[in-house]
């Protein structure tokens, strides 16, 4: 039964008895009424009945604008809330006329594709409309696990494709002459979720679409893109760099929505010290999991979000065993969902969900996307998600039918994590995020230019196209004997396939394989680039639930050779890292001292690695490693103050380094605030006084070849991202430096030096300069 209109408030009442400090703020959420409008009277009767016998009996009002846009060929990007009917946006205009199009003579009239990040929200889409009960209406889901002679019939006869980017770029575009008559027709394209294209990924997906665009053109046709998007800031520009085309934004959210309780929770500080003895909280994870569980006993359906696949299964785990002990049966009722579960698997604990079965699931944000589990009485967020984007689209999932509903948000120990929930307005009184990607990232561009080439030949007039880097790109792969120049143009003349060459969810060079030794059996995957920190000979690597030790890294062949060991302890890896400046972009005095964005190579080496005992954090030994020295060109943010500075802020020259490094662990836990990353996208380096600048400097930069964005938006939010760190670190309650403020969990130097106290005064003289 849906809980009670003051549920909410009562909860959260009953969930902080006993905790003292753990609440520190309560945001009310408003409820809002909905605006309604009439069906557009070019919607295909059959549609519209069918969404009436489901319920719908008129649109809101953003639902028609944005499919009356794209109806006229504009194209449109609708950007509202949770649960706010997105899809039928898009479904309007795409369904209507597809459904015209069966009158065609070959039954072969208009087409549609529909693309979105996951398998399972495709899936999700497929069903929903299968519910519709359309006959004519030929639609599929087209991804890797689809037979082959399903895919033939898809190709020749489905009016509506389902399938994610990934797919279009491997297997859709590379064979689009075996498309051609989908192709010939496709009007509409639907980017759904299109929030979650940002950094490296959303650079690749943007060179994805690029490429279907001048396919398309091949075959004449110029399809309206519709795209879907959690609210966002500034989402017609967002989706007009991943498109590369003009967008409308429909953006005024016309549907009803019950009020929401949000809550800012913090964990206590323990009696346990962790690393230098510093102190520590209890882990967002074992909150969450006991927050989930007293939400069980009350009977709320709770949906909690956890950022790993690893936590989900330990807060569901952990609630589990908690409920066990209160009655048998409730135990039964909560479920972990993350992605690696078989599809039955999926589709059972989402009807689960939706139908009660169910109480509490702890998922990864697999089901932050529209996966339909709407209807949930209350959601737990296990730390910052790490956009504001994706904290409303989580909170949304909580509210049935116009209900009322709570949200908490968890803080672990990390300085974002504790900076905003200790300053509300920072997530309550501020927009949200514009998305941040760069499609002309040579290391990104580059493999796509090969794909366009290979697909068809690529000529001057599309360079534009692709943007002002593609010139000076194309002349590179030529060079290295990728493309091949003639007089129509650049070619692909290689044997191998040249969609090989981009990894969408990352940079160049396959995974590296984690085999377990004596059985072959393939245990997982790691990027290339954290191999050399997470699969070095030694490491402790974990897999459902199992420890295992790695025998050996194979660089050469990507493969790691690991064996089963029960094992009490973890192990991190140390590096050293030299940064240097390759060029400058832009630069900005702040009075004496300097703020600068800019290309970088930074050199980076893992030298050895620490065993710390799981539970306390213990350090066990240290062991030397040998591996090779990677170099990686990318765009940083930097910033410099003068030894006059340094003299004012009573630092002496011994006291510089901590200082420095500790105000570079904290600007790179803050810097999320400001752009959509995570601080395990970035990397940083600190330095008394760096040979490129004669200045004591801190640089972060992003850890990816060419650069993702994150750095350049540091630049230019530089006083709010700078401001926040240092306020993080001053605000603070620990004596001398800790998780939540200066620590970082990945420092190569096992967190030493670092200087809490100094770090303010030195972030003090800087923003003193601030224009």
């Amino acid at each position: 039964m849906p809980l009670p209109p003051a549920a909410p408030e009562q909860l959260l009442a009953r969930l902080a008895a006993g905790r003292p400090d753990r609440l520190l703020h309560v945001e009310h959420v408003p409820a809002r009424t909905g605006t309604a409008v009439g069906w557009p009277d070019w919607v295909a009767p059959e549609l519209r009945d069918a969404l009436a016998h489901r319920g719908v009996s008129n649109p809101w009002a953003h639902q028609a604008d944005a499919a009356e846009h794209a109806r006229a060929g504009r194209h449109v990007v609708v950007a509202t809330g949770t649960a706010s009917g997105k899809s039928l946006a898009y479904l309007l205009p795409a369904l209507t006329s597809v459904l015209e199009g069966t009158h065609a003579p070959n039954g072969r009239g208009a087409t549609a594709l529909y693309l979105s990040p996951t398998k399972a929200l495709a899936h999700d889409q497929w069903r929903s409309i299968a519910e519709l009960g359309l006959d004519r209406l030929r639609v599929s889901a087209y991804d890797g696990d689809t037979p082959d002679e399903e895919r033939a019939w898809i190709r020749q006869h489905a009016g509506y494709v389902l399938t994610n980017p990934d797919l279009l770029h491997r297997s859709m575009l590379p064979g689009h002459e075996r498309w051609a008559s989908f192709l010939r027709q496709l009007q509409y394209v639907v980017v759904d979720e299109c929030h979650v294209y940002r950094g490296v990924f959303g650079s690749h997906v943007a060179n994805v679409l690029r490429r279907l665009q001048r396919v398309c053109e091949r075959y004449g046709a110029s399809p309206t893109f519709v795209l879907a998007s959690a609210t966002a800031g500034d989402p017609a520009g967002s989706t007009s760099r991943l498109t590369g085309l003009p967008v409308v934004a429909v953006d005024d959210d016309a549907s009803p929505r019950g009020s929401t309780q949000f809550a800012l929770w913090e964990p206590p500080l323990t009696d346990h010290g962790g690393e230098n003895d510093a102190p520590t909280r209890r882990s967002a994870t074992a909150e969450t999991a006991m927050l989930l569980t007293d939400l069980v006993v009350e009977g709320v359906r709770t949906l909690a979000f956890v950022r790993s696949r690893r936590g989900a299964e330990a807060v569901a785990m952990t609630a589990r065993d908690s409920l066990a002990e209160v009655g048998p049966d409730l135990a039964t009722r909560v479920a972990a969902y993350r992605a690696g579960y078989l599809p039955e698997e999926r589709r059972e604990l989402e009807a689960q969900l939706r139908d009660g079965r169910l109480l509490g699931v702890a998922a990864t944000n697999a089901l932050e996307l529209g996966v339909d589990v709407t209807g949930l009485d209350a959601v737990l967020l296990c730390g910052w998600p790490g956009t504001r984007a994706s904290l409303w689209q989580q909170a949304g999932r909580a509210g049935r039918s116009g209900d009322d509903a709570l949200a908490i948000l968890v803080a672990r120990d990390d300085p974002l994590d504790t900076y905003l929930v200790h300053h509300p307005g920072s997530i309550f009184g501020t927009p949200v995020e514009a998305t941040v990607c760069d499609p002309t990232n040579p290391y990104v561009l580059g493999p796509h230019l090969c794909a366009a080439a290979a697909e068809l030949p690529l000529t001057e007039d599309e360079l534009d196209r692709f943007g002002p880097t593609t010139a000076e790109v194309l002349a590179a792969l030529v060079e290295r004997g990728l493309l091949r120049r003639r007089p129509g143009g650049w070619f692909w003349t290689r044997p191998e396939r040249a969609s090989d060459l981009a990894d969408l969810r990352g940079i160049g060079g396959g995974m590296v394989r984690v085999v377990e030794d004596g059985t072959g059996r393939m245990l997982g995957t790691v990027d290339p680039g954290a191999s050399h920190t997470t699969v070095h000979t030694g490491a402790v690597y974990v897999h459902q639930g199992a420890t295992y030790l790695v025998d050996h890294l194979d660089l050469e062949d990507a493969v790691a050779v690991a064996h089963r060991e029960e094992v009490d302890y973890t192990t991190s890896a140390r590096d050293t890292t030299d940064i240097r400046i390759v060029g400058e972009i832009s630069r900005e005095a702040w009075g004496d001292a300097e703020l600068v964005h800019g290309q970088v190579e930074v050199t980076n080496q893992v030298v050895a690695y620490l065993k710390r005992r799981y539970l306390t954090g213990t350090v066990l030994g240290e062991e030397p490693l040998s591996l090779p020295p990677r170099h990686l060109r990318t765009q940083a943010v930097w910033w410099t103050v003068t030894a006059e500075q340094l003299a004012a802020a009573s630092l002496a020259d011994v006291d510089v380094p901590g200082a420095a490094h500790a105000a570079e662990h904290a600007s790179i836990g803050l810097l999320p605030l400001v752009a959509t990353c995570d601080r395990w996208d970035i990397g940083g380096v600190s330095t008394a006084m760096h040979a490129d600048t004669g200045r004591m400097t801190v640089f972060v930069y992003d850890g990816h070849p060419g650069g993702a964005g994150f750095a350049e938006r540091g630049f230019t939010a530089a006083r709010t991202w700078l401001t926040a760190t240092r306020e993080a670190i001053a605000s603070c309650e620990c004596p001398d430096g800790c998780p939540s403020c200066v620590q970082s969990p990945k420092c190569g130097n096992g967190n030493d030096p670092l200087d809490k106290a100094g770090a303010v005064r030195l972030l003090d003289v800087l923003l003193a300069g601030a224009p």
